[in-house]
């Protein structure tokens, strides 16, 4: 009697997370020299760009990012060497983090003044650089995960992300401190970035891969778009939640506010960027763990919920805020969001799409959701440059709310159905 044998089994699984939870710690730690929660805001600031641009990096990062999505399903739509692909879509982030360190570490110090606008470049660059990955990304971690294991896969994974982060917010603080120059400071934090984003993709090298078996034809570029449009306008579940994270997306400007808002009332040193990225990475760890948990138990609907109570929580906090120690709860609360939304967002994805045209669900929500961000970017940067905070934070509120009564009461948990 001859023995089966799956050619993806747990053991392939977890040698993959094994490789998952170091590339996550250098992809966190470099990212903690980057946030878009609070180092890209300030800097921004200090070299001198309009305090509406700050504010916007959060929701211009998630537009930028949407902008290739749909282009890049739809090239990948046959591709076969998922592995191939991840690693040169990767490559092209690298360069961008290479050069924005590289720039800003050597830059002439007579032109830092008008030199945003080439920052704003760079970090659009960036954006659209995981624009293309994501796709690309999601579809790699599908081929190289059980799906009854996944909620874990991510937890751990995004909690280890949220590990380096939390090291590397302290080499923050530390260059931060230091007696180095503004911009060069921030400069060697990039290039920092560009180290661990090389390293972190080197690791996806010994990922092992489930084999393709499908002897389908190439789908063509018609059958693609008819596909789409079938998601788009017959996936009701799916409909509900795209609504409900449209008035969630209310959340990225307010990512952006925070920090220039706080350090406005507060006056705070800039090196509190530190402190706030080591708290926020804290209890993203802590919930990336808790969310990827409650995501396998419960259902990943119950864990994004998690993601839009601490965002709310954000807000409230910010609207009340009267101390330094507002600031830092702020912060927990942004982590809290953070550390839930990725695992649970990531198993959505999956879940929504049932393992088929995993691609195309993930490029569909970035896509669908940039006209609304780009919204709520132009109406929190209106009422921030007329002074009116209290007005954009009462309106995030109001949306927050909102998206959770629609993820709660409209949206199936498409893991049950």
């Amino acid at each position: 009697m001859k023995i089966m044998i799956p050619d993806f089994s747990i053991d392939d699984h977890n040698h993959n997370l094994k490789y998952n939870i170091a590339h996550e710690f250098f992809w966190g730690f470099g990212v903690a020299f980057h946030t878009i929660y609070a180092i890209i805001p300030l800097f921004l600031k200090e070299l001198g760009a309009p305090e509406y641009i700050g504010i916007s990096t959060a929701g211009l990062f998630s537009i930028a990012i949407a902008l290739p999505t749909l282009f890049i399903a739809a090239l990948a739509r046959n591709i076969i060497n998922i592995k191939k692909a991840v690693l040169l879509v990767h490559s092209i982030i690298i360069l961008v983090s290479f050069l924005m360190g590289f720039t800003f570490t050597f830059i002439n110090p007579a032109i830092v003044s008008s030199a945003w606008e080439l920052y704003l470049i760079y970090f659009l660059l960036y954006a659209l650089s995981i624009g293309i990955i994501v796709p690309i990304w999601a579809e790699f971690l599908n081929q190289s995960t059980l799906h009854s294991h996944r909620g874990k896969f991510f937890g751990i994974g995004f909690a280890s992300n949220s590990f380096g982060s939390f090291i590397g917010g302290y080499a923050l603080q530390h260059i931060l401190e230091a007696n180095i120059h503004f911009p060069k400071n921030f400069g060697l934090g990039f290039l920092i970035l560009f180290f661990c984003l090389t390293v972190g993709t080197i690791l996806f090298i010994p990922f092992k891969v489930k084999k393709n078996t499908k002897s389908q034809k190439p789908k063509s570029l018609s059958q693609y778009l008819l596909d789409t449009k079938n998601i788009v306008l017959k996936h009701k579940n799916f409909q509900s939640y795209i609504l409900s994270r449209i008035f969630y997306s209310a959340c990225l400007p307010g990512m952006g506010l925070y920090a220039i808002y706080c350090q406005e009332k507060f006056g705070f040193a800039i090196s509190e960027a530190g402190v706030f990225t080591i708290i926020t990475v804290t209890f993203s760890a802590i919930f990336s763990f808790i969310a990827g948990k409650v995501g396998d138990q419960y259902g990943h609907k119950a864990s994004m919920l998690l993601a839009y109570v601490g965002h709310l929580s954000a807000i409230v906090m910010a609207m009340f805020a009267s101390s330094m120690f507002w600031v830092y709860a702020i912060f927990i609360a942004i982590g809290i969001g953070q550390g839930a939304f990725m695992p649970s967002a990531m198993n959505l994805i999956y879940d929504f799409s049932n393992g088929e045209d995993t691609k195309t669900y993930m490029a569909l929500i970035d896509s669908l959701l940039a006209p609304f961000i780009l919204f709520y970017i132009i109406l929190i940067g209106w009422l921030i440059k007329s002074g009116n905070y209290n007005l954009a934070l009462n309106i995030l509120f109001i949306s927050l709310v909102i998206g959770i009564i629609l993820l709660v009461f409209v949206v199936n948990d498409p893991k049950k159905t």
